[in-house]
């Protein structure tokens, strides 16, 4: 499976917005990420539409959470920007082709498609266990000051 980059700048902006005592604008947040501001954007659109973000209006204005880092998991951001719907969609293959089995013989899922609902269901159920906050906190394992040093950055003056 692969996810789109968007998944990795949202998350990635979620983590930040929690070290900002104020709302951040998209271009200060696409700026400290080294994307695009318009390409940031449909990401931030994504996440407020979603209910995870919101955009504040205003000279200071900007993006913030709507709710703590901790009630926002990793899966909610995933399902923001790539959508609801099953990484894995049947298309009962099974029923086409030279040895084609008839719609009445496929009464229940066969076994592939079994497996790839269990892995869907696996992987789901483990990015619902990590919250954006478990990520900010993972964040000092690496480097201990980061989510001061951006917060800071955040508040120093815009060239």
């Amino acid at each position: 499976m692969r996810l789109s980059g968007g998944v990795e700048s949202a998350l990635h902006c979620c983590v930040v917005l929690t070290a900002a005592a104020e709302p951040v604008p998209a271009a200060r947040l696409a700026e400290l990420h080294g994307v695009s501001a318009t390409y940031l954007a449909k990401q931030l659109q994504a996440l407020s539409r979603a209910g995870l973000m919101q955009s504040v209006q205003g000279k200071s204005g900007g993006y913030v959470l709507t709710r703590s880092a901790a009630e926002i998991t990793v899966l909610d951001v995933v399902e923001a920007v790539e959508g609801t719907g099953p990484t894995f969609v049947c298309t009962e293959i099974r029923q086409r082709g030279p040895l084609a089995q008839p719609r009445e013989a496929c009464t229940v899922p066969c076994p592939i498609a079994r497996t790839m609902s269990a892995a869907d269901r696996a992987w789901r159920a483990a990015l619902r266990e990590v919250s954006i906050a478990d990520l900010g906190s993972a964040v000092g394992e690496y480097h201990a000051d980061a989510l001061s040093r951006i917060g800071a950055w955040f508040r120093s003056p815009q060239p």
